[in-house]
């Protein structure tokens, strides 16, 4: 099985993100960083806010994750390209 990601695979992540709602995300868990009300996650800022999304049975951690998702996996994907580029360009 190979386990290298394909153009088209990158192509697909990059299309399920910009179907979301806007960036950035940021996770707010109640007593950590805000009292009273229940855990969030907040899309996009300022005119461009979006709908916050509000999960149940998703521990702290698993909602910081899926906030951070949406900046880390576009940064992963350019950074993976780039690297395929320099590669391809030394061979």
């Amino acid at each position: 099985m190979n386990s290298s990601l394909s153009e088209l695979e990158f192509q697909e992540m990059d299309a399920r993100t910009a179907a979301t709602q806007p960036a950035p995300w940021k996770s707010w868990v109640e007593g950590r960083d805000f009292l009273g009300g229940s855990n969030f996650i907040q899309t996009g800022q300022g005119p461009d806010r979006g709908e916050d999304i509000e999960m149940t049975g998703a521990t702290a951690a698993d909602q910081d994750f899926m906030a951070a998702a949406w900046q880390d996996i576009p940064r992963l994907i350019a950074e993976v390209r780039r690297l395929r580029g320099l590669l391809s360009r030394s061979k």
